[in-house]
Order: C-alpha cells, then sequence, then structure tokens
C-alpha cells in the first residue's frame, strides 16, 4: 500500500504480533478507507518511524522481545509529537492508563469495537495531519530560502493564492500601490513582503504611519525641512521621502493626510522630486511608493476627502488584504503558528489544541483579524484563555448559517477536501453534507492540498 491517502491522511502502523488479530485490524482499518503498514513486530515498525512519518502508531502491548510499551518509548523518543494508541487486555488497563502520562495519545481495550477503533485512530491521525502542516508551515517561514512573499503571507485558501500572486507580480515590477484591507489584515506586511521580493530589497524600507503624525508636522515628515523653516528648526533634518532613496516608502493609513498637503504629494509622485519646507533645492528621488488605508478610497474620493488625482496616481494596482472572515480555513494553521511563536517567545508550552478548538476557532468572527488572532494565541499560551467566548451579535439564523459555514469548511479544510472523512467527522450523511455544501457555495477543490 502507498503511504498516504487522496484525503491527506497519513498511514496506520499496526503492531501485533498475533496473526489473526494483525490481520482483522488490517481489514477493519482497510475498509474504512485507511492505509495500512501491518507489522508483526516492534522492530520491523520502528524502521517506518521518524519526525517525518506522516502517520500514527496503533501497537499491543503484550509482545515478545520489544513490547508495546518499549516501542511507545523509542517511537517518540524520535518524535515527541507522534501519536500512539495502545491496545490492551483486561490486566493492562491500569499499564495503558500510566502510559498516557508518559506521552501515549489512548488506548483501547480488547475486545475493542472496530468503529470505536477507526474513530480513535481517525483523530489521531486529524491530530497528526495538523502537526505535520503546521511544521511545513513554520519551517516555510523560518527558511531563508523561500521567497519572502510565500513566507510572510501564510494560507492555502484561494483567496491567499490569489493575493501572493498579485504582491509577486507588483514585487517583479517598480509600479507604486494602493493595499486596502480592515484592521489587522497584514497590509504593512504585505508591503514589506513586495519590497523585499523587488530588486530594492537591500535599500531602505520606510513606514510611515499617517495617521500618527500632528497635521502640522506632516509635511516636515515626510519632506524634511530646512534650517530655519520654523521655530525650532535648527538645522536641516531629511524626510521621510529622502530616507527611503532606492527604496520602498510604505505611507500607512494615507487618507489621514490632510488635503492642502495631499497636493503636494501629488507632485512628489508625479515628478518624483520633493522640495523640503523652506527650502527652495527641488530634490530628485528614486523609490517606490506603497501605501495603505483601512477605508476604501474610491468612496472616500467621492465624498470628497481625498483627493481623486492623487487616488488616481495611487491605484496603478490596487491590492485588497483579505479578512480572516473570508479565509475561515486559513485559521487553524494561522492559530498553531501563532501559538507557537508565542511560545518560544514567552518560553511556555503550547497548550493542547484539538481539531474541534481549531475548529470553533475558524467559526469565531475576528474583528480584529490576524492581530486579534495572534493575541489570543498569545493569551491561549499564557494560561490567560484565547477569548473565545467573546459574546456573538447577530440575527441567530445568520449566526447559525454563519457557524455552519465555518465549521464545514474548517472540518473540509483539516480533511484536505476528503467528502468522506468530512461527513464522518461532523457526524452527518454524505447527501446532507452535499446539500449544505452547495447551499453555503463550498468547493471540496478549494480545500485540497496542492
Amino acid at each position: 500500500m502507498t503511504d498516504t491517502l487522496p484525503s491527506g491522511l497519513g498511514p496506520v502502523l499496526f503492531v501485533d504480533d498475533e496473526i489473526d488479530l494483525r490481520l482483522a485490524g488490517e481489514q477493519t482499518l482497510s475498509l474504512a478507507d485507511l492505509t495500512v503498514i501491518a507489522c508483526a513486530a516492534a522492530t520491523d515498525a520502528l524502521t517506518h518511524v521518524s519526525r517525518d512519518f506522516p502517520g500514527i502508531l496503533v501497537t499491543d502491548i503484550r509482545m515478545p522481545g520489544m513490547d508495546g510499551t518499549a516501542l511507545m518509548e523509542a517511537a517518540l523518543a524520535r518524535d515527541p509529537d507522534l501519536p500512539v494508541i495502545l491496545v490492551t487486555g483486561h490486566g493492562d488497563v491500569d499499564l495503558a492508563v500510566k502510559s498516557i502520562r508518559h506521552g501515549a495519545y489512548d488506548f483501547i481495550e480488547k475486545p475493542y469495537d472496530p468503529a470505536r477503533l477507526v474513530e480513535t485512530i481517525r483523530r489521531a491521525l486529524e491530530k497528526r495531519r495538523l502537526t505535520m502542516e503546521v511544521r511545513a508551515l513554520k519551517q516555510q517561514a523560518s527558511s531563508h530560502n523561500t521567497d519572502p512573499i510565500a513566507s510572510r503571507l501564510i494560507g492555502r485558501s484561494d483567496v491567499m493564492a490569489r493575493l501572493r500572486a498579485q504582491l509577486r507580480a507588483v514585487a517583479n515590477s517598480d509600479t507604486d500601490a494602493l493595499i486596502e484591507g480592515a484592521t489587522g489584515t497584514g497590509k504593512e506586511v504585505a508591503a514589506r513582503a513586495v519590497h523585499a521580493e523587488s530588486a530594492r530589497a537591500a535599500k531602505p524600507f520606510v513606514a510611515v504611519n499617517c495617521a500618527a503624525l500632528p497635521d502640522a508636522l506632516i509635511e516636515s515628515e515626510l519632506f524634511g525641512h530646512a534650517a530655519g523653516a520654523f521655530p525650532g528648526a535648527n538645522r536641516a533634518r531629511y524626510g521621510k521621502f529622502e530616507h527611503a532613496r532606492g527604496g520602498t516608502l510604505f505611507l500607512d493609513q494615507i487618507d489621514s493626510i490632510p488635503l492642502p498637503l495631499q497636493g503636494k504629494l501629488l507632485t512628489a509622485l508625479q515628478d518624483r522630486t520633493i522640495t523640503p519646507l523652506g527650502s527652495h533645492e527641488v530634490i530628485p528621488l528614486d523609490l517606490r511608493v506603497i501605501a495603505a488605508s483601512q477605508q476604501n478610497l474610491s468612496e472616500a474620493a467621492a465624498n470628497g476627502t481625498f483627493r481623486d488625482d492623487l487616488l488616481y496616481r495611487l491605484n496603478v494596482v490596487t491590492l485588497r488584504m483579505p479578512p480572516l472572515a473570508e479565509r475561515r480555513e486559513d485559521i487553524p494553521g494561522l492559530f498553531q503558528i501563532l501559538a507557537a511563536k508565542a511560545s518560544a517567545q514567552h518560553k511556555c508550552p503550547v497548550p493542547p489544541l484539538s481539531p474541534e478548538m481549531l475548529a470553533d476557532l475558524a467559526a469565531r468572527s475576528w474583528p480584529g483579524n490576524v492581530r486579534e488572532l495572534r493575541n489570543a494565541a498569545e493569551r491561549a499560551v499564557l494560561g490567560l484563555g484565547s477569548g473565545m467566548d467573546a459574546p456573538v451579535t447577530g440575527r441567530l439564523a445568520d449566526r447559525m448559517a454563519a457557524h455552519e459555514r465555518s465549521l464545514i469548511a474548517a472540518t473540509l479544510s483539516a480533511q484536505n477536501g476528503a467528502i468522506k472523512a468530512t461527513y464522518e467527522a461532523l457526524g452527518i450523511s454524505r447527501k446532507a453534507l452535499y446539500e449544505k455544501m452547495q447551499k453555503h457555495g463550498l468547493d471540496r477543490r478549494e480545500f485540497r492540498n496542492n
């Protein structure tokens, strides 16, 4: 048999020295569409176990030579996150319970119900798949050989794949760009990724939060000033435009710039020159400008709060950062990565994260988006809870429909788009799952690994 299934679930290492029980277990799991690697001895099973092994281990305890508990210890020494399920006789229950405290995932007593065996194994395989996926994402994020866009904007959803392609296209050009998106969606992260992927990567990336600058100082901060330009200006000072020469200037919350100054900004963008405050010297510039806004600037221009000619100059390329509500299938993996980062920062262990908990996270509203998700992960690592009990607003029917869609999407994501595994995990029929997917506009192909 192959080591992996189209569903994305890894194989089951099934170890039992009794041939009849081994064949019965292998048949039970095969009928459940699970890949099985049957072994008669612990030493045979260990040849398959490594940190990269995508499956789980199911082993009888009482075996000649190396028994099941010794096999578990050897396997966990190679990978402490490997789920190990112990199959016990009646007299071994106390031993199995002790093994749980030493790292076993679960235990099942003989004679076991085949349905319970399959259910327990599926849960363990889902846990293993999530572990392997998070490891791959963390490796991608930390790899110096990975392109900056893929490593900084993580997510398997279609909307994120399209965004990465757009960012890559912008990075390969030298055009200015506008990034729109709600708070916490990662506008500055996207801008930094474009800069790091571009030919300007070796030059400065200068970020300016326009909303944080007092109106009286914005012009001086952006364009610089000559000595004596205003009271207190005892010496000449470079502005952000000059600091970013050769690189990228990121203007966050650009809609906060007062209308009178927007005209001077337009001139700077069109002519690629600036004139410092109090000076007559025209300074040429070579840089890319990326602007960002939480609001729709087309609406702001229509309302007269933003110059339409400046908008036209900026939006040669307009990128939209999707909120988490549009990429719920990314939430489980993102939360685990953020929790792992918080764990490393605070030197605290990551709390157990069950598939059910991750599905609940995916169903929740995240108005603060990735920033709020990061805070929740940090609270969870610090033992302060994740804030998941925050009140939810809206009509009951709409909330229930959104929750149902999110649970189905999260389960499809966890099962890599596998229909059978999804309807079994949700406890519904195949027909009911298809009807609900059609109702909510879900396509299984959107949840498969590439």
